[in-house]
């Protein structure tokens, strides 16, 4: 049996997530790659996990995670504190947090993909006069537009 060329992107980087969240003890990788999920909108991007510290002994307790958080919002994450150890903890079905410790500092932006800034229709015209002739104008639309975008990518690179 051949193996697929192509294989999910997280297949290949999660064992070297794994890894490195290991070394700031999350050995609970979901808390990072899916924090904005698990805290919400308005506090993910105030906010970045740092560490989960558990307790040195088998004591049967949870976890304490340490949270970044930019200096002003730090009285709003720790008023939201007990939700977001509920939202943690109802997340992997189990009581894995059971303490949060706040630490403030700047916390890096994550951007998301830039705008989207279609094609000048000039551009769009003149890969739709070069592409020729469709039966279905909506197709034909769809790659001139398509063009414009790549010929302009290829000039700014």
């Amino acid at each position: 049996m051949r193996k697929p060329f192509a294989q999910p992107l997280a297949d290949l980087i999660g064992p070297s997530i794994a890894q490195l969240c290991g070394k700031a003890g999350f050995s609970v990788v979901e808390v990072v790659t899916h924090w904005d999920e698990i805290v919400g909108p308005d506090l993910a991007p105030r906010s970045q996990p740092l560490k989960l510290q558990w307790p040195r002994e088998d004591s049967g307790e949870a976890a304490t995670l340490f949270v970044r958080v930019e200096g002003p919002y730090a009285i709003e994450f720790q008023y939201a504190a007990p939700v977001v150890m509920e939202r943690i903890n109802a997340y992997f079905g189990w009581r894995c947090v059971g303490r949060i410790a706040l630490r403030q500092g700047p916390v890096p932006r994550r951007g998301g993909p830039p705008a989207f800034t279609p094609p000048p229709p000039e551009a769009v015209a003149q890969v739709r006069a070069e592409i020729g002739a469709f039966e279905d104008e909506a197709l034909a639309s769809s790659l001139a537009r398509l063009g414009a975008l790549v010929r302009d990518a290829r000039r700014k690179s």
